[in-house]
């Protein structure tokens, strides 16, 4: 038998083509109920039905876990699994090593770019997974662990929420290599921080501290190194045991009503509310939740439809 050549008449798959391939079939197994049997290679993925919450680690230390294609389109395939799992209330995202993410990688990304002309109707991997974070249906969480500069930083801002340790930076520096930072900026500017300090970092490059970055409002909480992991699964599973509904509701609504004039929202709300009332009722235990809050309250309360059997 001789040895079959490939045809070079045919062309080699690109990294974009793989990308779409490992999204299409992550949509088919959604789809159909199934799970993903795709192995992972970027991303560390720990989805625990049990306590509701799912942990997604960037896993490049060696590259302070900058953003590849492949890691980007991995992503993106594990959040379109688990957006179709109510089982799951919570997204934990963080890296591997000392840095939450340190933007794209720039090598992946000077490859992409050679010899293709884009659409300007079509945004990138970026945008995608921004607009994958921020549709997701579960609470979202970025730990932030270390380094969290240009497209990292992107990802940050699409969270709900943000729980920094103390050591960690943050920063655009797409300016110093001339760039402006698509994307992040464009989610910098929603975050509803000060257009001052929006600039400051934009234009600059330089990069802000914890602390600042807690004071504006980039991040929900500061806490030391060693306290970052603990906080954020006390927090995680927290979330992990509230309504899917009642969550999904309280983030239709606030983006949605994010931009909206008061009146619009305030009727937008009502909408939502009676959207909710479709898959769960709020009052079907007023008085379990009256004797849990006695004595200053507490967010240990649990409906009895939402505890664990």
């Amino acid at each position: 038998m001789g040895v079959r050549r490939r045809d070079r008449s045919r062309p080699v798959p690109t990294v974009d083509d793989c990308m779409q391939v490992l999204i299409v079939i992550v949509d088919r197994s959604a789809q159909n109920g199934g799970k993903l049997m795709v192995e992972m290679k970027t991303i560390i993925p720990k989805v625990d039905e049990s306590t509701g919450v799912a942990w997604l680690t960037f896993n490049r230390p060696e590259k302070k876990n900058a953003l590849s294609r492949l890691l980007m389109a991995e992503m993106i395939a594990v959040l379109k699994e688990i957006r179709e799992n109510e089982k799951i209330k919570c997204v934990v995202t963080t890296g591997q090593g000392n840095s939450y993410s340190s933007g794209l990688d720039l090598y992946d990304l000077r490859e992409s770019w050679k010899g293709k002309r884009r659409r300007w109707d079509e945004g990138g991997s970026t945008y995608e997974i921004v607009r994958v974070l921020r549709g997701m249906p579960q609470v979202t969480i970025a730990a932030i662990n270390g380094w969290c500069l240009g497209g990292g930083f992107a990802l940050l801002n699409a969270h709900d929420l943000a729980i920094s340790c103390e050591s960690a930076m943050f920063g655009m520096p797409e300016v110093i290599r001339g760039s402006y930072g698509a994307v992040a900026t464009s989610t910098l500017f929603h975050t509803g921080i000060p257009y001052k300090k929006a600039f400051y970092l934009q234009l600059t490059g330089r990069n802000m501290t914890a602390a600042q970055a807690e004071r504006v409002g980039l991040v929900s909480e500061v806490v030391p190194d060693k306290e970052l992991i603990p906080t954020v699964e006390q927090l995680a599973k927290e979330l992990g045991s509230r309504n899917f509904a009642t969550l999904e509701s309280a983030k239709i609504a606030a983006y949605m009503e994010k931009d909206l004039p008061f009146d619009m929202a305030l009727q937008t709300d009502d909408l939502v509310s009676h959207r909710m009332r479709i898959y769960t009722n709020p009052l079907s235990d007023v008085e379990g939740y009256l004797h849990s809050q006695k004595g200053g309250g507490t967010t240990g309360y649990v409906k009895p439809e939402d505890r664990k059997k």
